[in-house]
């Protein structure tokens, strides 16, 4: 049986693409051109990440980090 396992990413937006990173699964990380590919490469990489993990016997952390956007109004001028 497979278990799912949902990883809070992080984008972020560069002056020639995007690169991308996995709080709960430290150095695994990737860039791409697009959004897009970006989000393809992540996949990816998180696939890998975790197989190598557990070809090396360690414990993939389970996803823990929660992402939510906070919204603050900025005064005009500052």
């Amino acid at each position: 049986m497979t278990q799912a396992l949902r990883y809070a990413v992080v984008f972020e937006r560069s002056e020639d693409g995007y690169g991308a990173f996995v709080p709960n699964l430290p150095g695994c990380v990737t860039v791409g051109d697009t959004l897009e590919e970006t989000e393809q490469n992540i996949r990816e990489a998180i696939t890998g990440h975790i197989q190598a993990m557990l070809a090396h016997g360690e414990t993939v952390p389970p996803p823990t980090t929660l992402a939510k956007y906070v919204e603050l109004p900025v005064a005009a001028g500052q």
